[in-house]
Formats: C-alpha cells, sequence, structure tokens
C-alpha cells in the first residue's frame, strides 16, 4: 500500500529488536514487559501558545505532525479522542481509510457533533460514542500500526493546538501500543468508565534504547509505568511517586481538587521537599480547588499567565520522573471519566518537562 510520507515528522523510524517478559526488581519485584528499541524512542511536543491568536499563526502546531504520523500508517490506525476539531487530522485519517487501512475512532458524545467528527461519519470511519451522562470520555490518544503511541493532555482542536498550553509524547512500544489498544477495544465495544475492567496487559515496560553502532553503541534502560482510570486506581500511583521525592516536586495543573494528592504534596513540602506548581487561573480559586491550601504551605504555587488556557496534567519527581497524560487532579478523573496515564523515569524526558515548566512558571510570574 502506498503511503504519502512526510520527512520532518517521524524521524523516529525506530527498531524493535526484542520483547520478551521478565522479571524486574527494579520496578517493585513485579514482571515488566522488556522491549530494545534502535534510535530514538521517544517525540516529546509542546504548544506554543500566542495571544491574541489568529488562523495566521495556524500552522506548523501538532496538528500538522499527528496529520504526518497518521499518513505513515501501513495497517491501523485508532483514535479515541474527546474532543477533535481539527480538519488535518480528520483529513490524514479519511485518506488512510480509503487507503485500506483499518481506522477506528472513539469520542465523547458531547463533542460529537463537530463538523470533523461528521466528516468521518460520512466518509464511512467506522465509529463510537461513549453515550453515557455520568462521567467523560476524556481521553486523547493514538495507536498507529500497533507500534506507536501518542497521548498527552491535548486535546484535537485548534484551541489545544494554537492557544492552550499541552503536552503530547510520541512512543515506540509494542508494549505500550498493546495497553492502548486493549483500551480501545474496551471502548469501542461500549464499556466506557466503571464498566472498563482492570485488564492492562503491560502496566510496566523497560525500555533498552539503544544509541549508535559498533564500538560507538551505548544502552540505557528507560522504565514506563501506564495505569487507567477508573480501573487502576491511578491517584494511589501517583501519591506513590510524590511520597519518593527527596528533593523537587513540580507541577502543572489545569485542575486541581484531589486532597490526597494535595496532602501527599504538602506531606513532602513539610519534610523539606520543594513544591512549586502552577494551575490554570480560571480553576485556581474556584470550589474544592487546592490552590489556597497548596500556595499558604508550600514554596512557589502561582495561578497561570496565559490568557487562554493551561492545560498540562504533569508532575515531575527530582529531574527523574514524569508523570503525563490526560489525569486532571481530580475526584471526577479518579472514579468516572475513561483517562490514561503514563509515569517515565527517564532524566532525559523529565529535563523536557522541567524547560517546559519553566516557560509556563516564567510566563505566571510575570503576570502576577
Amino acid at each position: 500500500m502506498a503511503r504519502k510520507t512526510r520527512t520532518f515528522a517521524l524521524i523516529l523510524a525506530a527498531a524493535i529488536v526484542a520483547l520478551a517478559q521478565l522479571a524486574c526488581g527494579s520496578l517493585g519485584g513485579l514482571s515488566a514487559v522488556t522491549e530494545t528499541v534502535s534510535g530514538d524512542w521517544i517525540r516529546v511536543y509542546f504548544t506554543s501558545p500566542r495571544y491574541p491568536d489568529d488562523d495566521a499563526y495556524h500552522n506548523g502546531g501538532l496538528d500538522e505532525e499527528l496529520a504526518a504520523v497518521i499518513e505513515q500508517a501501513e495497517a491501523s490506525v485508532d483514535v479515541v479522542a474527546y474532543d477533535l476539531d481539527l480538519e488535518r487530522v480528520t483529513d490524514a485519517l479519511i485518506a488512510a481509510h480509503r487507503d485500506g487501512a483499518r481506522v477506528r475512532v472513539v469520542v465523547e458524545s458531547d463533542n460529537a457533533d463537530e463538523q470533523a467528527v461528521s466528516d468521518l461519519r460520512r466518509a464511512g470511519v467506522p465509529l463510537v460514542e461513549d453515550e453515557r451522562e455520568s462521567g467523560l470520555m476524556h481521553n486523547k490518544f493514538v495507536v498507529i500500526d500497533e507500534q506507536w503511541v501518542w497521548t498527552g493532555s491535548w486535546n484535537m482542536t485548534h484551541n489545544g493546538t494554537y492557544r492552550n498550553n499541552n503536552n503530547t509524547v510520541l512512543i515506540a512500544s509494542p508494549a505500550l501500543a498493546e495497553n492502548y489498544t486493549a483500551e480501545f477495544e474496551e471502548m469501542f465495544a461500549g464499556q466506557f468508565g466503571p464498566t472498563s475492567p482492570a485488564d492492562t496487559p503491560n502496566p510496566r515496560v523497560v525500555i533498552t534504547v539503544e544509541v549508535g553502532e559498533g564500538e560507538e553503541k551505548q544502552e540505557r534502560q528507560v522504565e514506563v509505568e501506564n495505569y487507567f482510570a477508573p480501573e487502576d486506581e491511578v491517584a494511589a500511583q501517583i501519591i506513590s511517586e510524590i511520597e519518593s521525592a527527596q528533593e523537587r516536586i513540580r507541577f502543572l495543573a489545569f485542575v486541581f481538587t484531589s486532597d490526597e494528592i494535595a496532602d501527599a504534596m504538602l506531606a513532602r513540602a513539610q519534610a523539606g521537599v520543594v513544591v512549586q506548581g502552577v494551575i490554570e487561573s480560571r480553576n485556581a480559586e474556584g470550589e474544592y480547588s487546592e490552590y489556597e491550601r497548596l500556595r499558604a504551605a508550600a514554596h512557589n504555587v502561582l495561578q497561570d499567565g496565559n490568557p487562554y488556557i493551561l492545560h498540562h496534567k504533569v508532575i515531575i519527581i527530582d529531574d527523574a520522573t514524569v508523570i503525563l497524560g490526560s489525569y486532571n487532579f481530580t475526584a471526577s478523573a479518579e472514579t468516572r471519566n475513561d483517562e490514561n496515564l503514563l509515569i517515565i523515569h527517564d532524566a532525559e524526558v523529565a529535563a523536557l518537562f522541567v524547560a517546559e515548566f519553566g516557560r509556563v512558571y516564567e510566563q505566571a510570574r510575570t503576570t502576577e
């Protein structure tokens, strides 16, 4: 099947050369899947909002990046979108469908009247809505050719791409792709929220990254944890990471109302760990928000400075571990919504999120 390619988007032509089950003591004594990847294993993306926004700025964004990845699909593309209004992404999905790839889509019913969704239906792309009154289908992920996972805080919308602060990662991992495909299949079959079974195939993955060749070849290991809400008790996983912090916790939050997660941060702050954070200003002083409590007891917790929206859901632990995904720090995310979360134990990836934190924090500091 001939597929159009764009060289700037997916230079990640990583070769998966090994996949096996083994016991991994560094992951709490639980079994983990181990994979070996030659070359880049991850791409990390952040949006670059401008104010005031203008349609003339709407190029070079994540919509183009995702469309280019979809264009390279050989066999399958599964999309789960809380909100989708991007013509470039929709056009790429329809083209892949017409070229013979298996394309399937799950959307949140509250946003199913978007023109992009109607276009997919009209083109014959199989599409499922969550059709429920309680809780949201809040995921935003894509699985390509059972090898690549695209996920993060980014909604597939013009606002999400060009106005709001967001993150997305693209990871080469058949094991993680298997996890996200299992979650997709549940939703595609109508299992949402509390009806979703706790059956993630590979919640813990060790990726051995090979860089260079011959005598210059080097290896390093990256540990990735993967959880889905509400079935995987995600808050407990987040709290466990927070409790392990020894030096610094940084967070970026669209909304923060979880008493339990805030309690864990405040306990570490009392133990001498530096806690810094930025919360979306529209939600910071809302009912049940943890903003005032965190600001009073932690070191530096600010309201964001983007005139549009800070949409990140990120926690960085000791500049070595990053928690990211669709999961807001709320009871709804924990108990009702369909959500996904990655915990990436890797200082190189953490450094990219630390830099993004610095940009958002500086904007917040200078706006106060």
